[in-house]
């Protein structure tokens, strides 16, 4: 019998009130407004999607920096969702939140040592000299030396931010980690060894990602899954590789028809993506990528396609 997902979402939404100048709500933006997906303990689990899809608000959502409009978020057979602030702070030492800025994610009043060890003084009862030995041994793991130790983090690179902030959640040893735009701002051989230290971590401390990215080829490299978002909604979600080889939703590909390849861009007239999203205020009805779509039909604006099972992964398309 298969274990329960370590992370399961079901029909989770989370709208922002729109106030007039007068503090008057006039409507509501729906950063993400019903979504569904798991994540097994070990994997990891990509999720994309344009600029202002709501890949963020969802990753926010099911760390507890936003409330839930509805819906539940269930983590390790747990509803968390609606926890007092008390019983989150518990859930926090599991599940974790690298955000996408390192440098502003960090103190910048406090060297590197307060930093990797006010987590320990927070969640643990360790001794000082405990403390130091667990600072020392993550330090080493995500491979900085201990000069750093009496760094501020101005003095540091935006790789070792990256690897300090790292450090800092992973002194609690949780077992899921939610990684916003990880590689962003980082030249590629930086890049490289970030997600080489990902992997390396991934395997000495079992953990779980949930790895948010607009980066396909960093998706592809990284992930087993990948869920596709498009204004707050989940249309595509399955096997990278098969997600990758052979996309149903028009949205999938066409940010597949836009990657970059060897000799020119692989862009076919079909699945060009013109346009931009449409307002989250006033979504259009029935198919939220009608307006964008190639393949649109007079019942893409009478019915939302619901999230269904086509080739071994769940596409909400009408004509998946």
């Amino acid at each position: 019998m298969s274990q329960p997902p370590l992370l399961e979402v079901v029909d989770l939404a989370r709208h922002f009130p729109v106030r007039n100048a007068f503090g008057r709500r006039t409507g509501w933006l729906r950063a993400v407004d019903g979504v569904s997906l798991s994540a097994r303990a070990g994997e990891t689990l990509g999720l994309v999607g344009e600029s202002g899809c709501g890949k963020s608000t969802l990753g926010k959502t099911v760390m507890g920096i936003y409330t839930p409009s509805a819906g539940e978020i269930r983590f390790m057979g747990r509803e968390i969702g609606g926890l007092p602030r008390a019983a989150r702070r518990k859930v926090a030492k599991d599940l974790q939140y690298v955000y996408q800025d390192p440098g502003a994610a960090l103190d910048p009043r406090w060297k590197v040592v307060d930093l990797l060890h006010e987590p320990l003084r927070i969640h643990t009862t360790l001794s000082r000299e405990e403390r130091a030995a667990d600072v020392q041994a993550i330090l080493q793991a995500v491979g900085l030396p201990d000069a750093h130790l009496d760094l501020y983090p101005h003095e540091l690179s935006g790789g070792q931010q990256r690897r300090v902030g790292l450090a800092r959640i992973l002194t609690l040893r949780p077992r899921l980690v939610i990684l916003d735009e990880p590689t962003s701002g980082l030249d590629v051989s930086v890049q490289a060894s970030v997600l080489k230290l990902f992997r390396s971590l991934q395997e000495t401390f079992a953990l779980t990602y949930v790895f948010i990215s607009h980066d396909l080829a960093v998706i592809r490299a990284m992930c087993q899954r990948v869920a596709v978002m498009y204004l707050g909604k989940i249309v595509e979600c399955g096997d990278v590789r098969a997600v990758f080889e052979d996309p149903r939703h028009p949205y999938t590909r066409s940010l597949l028809a836009a990657v970059p390849r060897i000799g020119g861009r692989r862009v076919t007239l079909e699945f060009a993506l013109a346009g931009e999203p449409p307002n989250p205020r006033d979504i259009p009805s029935g198919c939220r990528f009608r307006t964008r779509c190639p393949l649109v039909q007079d019942v893409c604006a009478r019915d939302e396609p619901p999230l269904r099972e086509v080739a071994g992964r769940a596409v909400a398309c009408h004509f998946a």
